[in-house]
Formats: structure tokens, C-alpha cells, sequence
């Protein structure tokens, strides 16, 4: 799937941030900016930048709660880049945010994981992964399907299903 930059208007970048505020994600993004340490600074369209997310998880160089990009401080220099594309995905991602507030983690989870069960990785069968932009987040567009183990040939059962023995 390409990569669609962001062109929201003044308006609708106010609408977001203001949603996202209401439905408590920013807050909460905030929160944990600051639980973890991390310094906060503003960033383009009314996102909040939180450098130096020290947690393990989530295995990401960023993520978004809410109006907050939290990121590692070896994410930097990518965040902070001109047109920056992992900026642009996360981004997106208080987008889908503010479409779906509450719902948008467990949501988000859910897909991850039929994403792993399907697609073999979190990422490339997600639907929030795939329209915040695979290629702009880091992740490999088609990383193909798990290998699996043939199923060994038994008695009654032909070892090519298709062909005669």
C-alpha cells in the first residue's frame, strides 16, 4: 500500500487534537510521557513529541497514545527529519485515535494479533498498521505468510492431493 502524506487542514488538525484531548487518549499519553521520563516537547500538527521512551514494550522505535509520539531516543533522528516518514504514520495513528477513542487500543491489539495468526507478524495484515503506511512505520509491506510444515502423508491419504499416485 503507498504511502499517502498527511494534508489536513489547520481546522481539522484543531478537530483531532481537541477530540483526542475529550476522549482522554491525549491525556493519557501525557501521563505516560511523564511516568517514563520522557522529555516533551510540541511538534507539528499539534502532536506532542516524548523522547526517550525507556520501556521494553511495545518492540517499537515509536508509538502513539493519543496527541503523544512517544519514541526511543535512537528513533530521533528519524522522527526529527525533514518530511519524516515515521512521523507521517504515527501521526496517522492520532488520527485513528481520534476516530475511535476508547475502543482504538483494544481494537489495535486484536488486529495485531489475527495480523500474527495470519500474516506471521503484527504488522503487515493490521488494518491501523496498513493505513498509517507499512513502509513509513518501519515494516515490511509483504513480508509473506508463515511456513508451515507439511502435513506428512498417512495411511488413505495421497501424498500430493492433486495428482494420482
Amino acid at each position: 500500500m503507498p504511502s499517502v502524506p498527511i494534508v489536513l487542514r489547520p481546522h481539522a488538525v484543531s478537530i483531532r487534537r481537541w477530540i483526542n484531548l475529550l476522549n482522554l487518549s491525549t491525556p493519557a499519553g501525557v501521563l505516560l510521557a511523564r511516568a517514563t521520563g520522557c522529555s516533551i516537547t510540541p511538534g507539528p500538527q499539534k502532536v506532542t513529541l516524548a523522547e526517550g521512551y525507556p520501556l521494553p514494550l511495545p518492540r517499537a522505535a515509536a508509538f502513539t497514545v493519543g496527541n503523544v509520539v512517544l519514541y526511543r531516543s535512537s528513533s530521533a533522528r528519524r522522527i526529527h527529519a525533514p518530511d519524516s516518514p515515521l512521523l507521517r504514520h504515527e501521526i496517522r495513528h492520532s488520527s485513528q485515535y481520534a476516530l475511535l477513542g476508547p475502543f482504538f487500543l483494544p481494537a489495535y491489539f486484536a488486529a495485531a494479533a489475527l495480523s500474527r495468526a495470519f500474516a506471521g507478524d503484527p504488522a503487515s495484515g493490521n488494518p491501523f498498521e496498513r493505513l498509517a503506511g507499512l513502509r513509513d512505520g518501519g515494516y515490511r509491506p509483504n513480508p509473506g505468510r508463515p511456513r508451515r510444515r507439511p502435513r506428512a502423508a498417512g495411511p488413505g491419504r495421497p501424498r500430493h492431493p492433486f495428482r494420482s499416485s
